[in-house]
């Protein structure tokens, strides 16, 4: 079951589309803090913008763990932001130059070597601090 979770990290770490949408079924979704993709052009479409904005985007596998149909993985993400970033809300962040390593879970349900779904979570405030970004405080909220 696992084999196509590591074919899928490989190709995005490779920043391969191609090889990266082949670990899909034609019918998988997926979702995360700022994606809802219902089917592969969205998929493809969220991890190009994902490498426009860290063009050196990797993944390093923690501690996977395969239970039937469920693969689940500890990732750690790295990259340095130097290209556009859409933010959650819609607004696009402009390049920072600033890196980000950020640790995240992902959940995959596989079905004959094909990613059916994926979920995907991470701490927001912990890549926007890293962004350089911060909330604004009560005084400064819109009111």
């Amino acid at each position: 079951m696992s084999n196509v979770v590591d074919r899928l990290i490989s190709s995005l770490n490779a920043h391969d589309l191609d090889a990266v949408m082949r670990c899909y079924r034609a019918d998988a979704v997926m979702v995360g803090p700022v994606v809802e993709a219902g089917h592969p052009e969205e998929i493809g479409s969220y991890f190009l913008h994902v490498w426009q904005g860290f063009p050196d985007f990797g993944l390093t596998v923690g501690e996977k763990i395969t239970c039937g149909e469920i693969v689940t993985a500890e990732l750690l993400v790295s990259g340095r932001q130097t290209g556009p970033y859409l933010m959650v809300g819609g607004e696009t962040l402009a390049p920072t130059g600033y890196s980000v390593s950020l640790r995240c879970c992902c959940f995959w349900n596989v079905e004959n070597d094909l990613i059916v779904s994926q979920r995907l979570y991470y701490d927001q405030l912990e890549i926007y601090a890293q962004l350089g970004l911060r909330l604004p405080s009560d005084s400064e909220a819109p009111g």
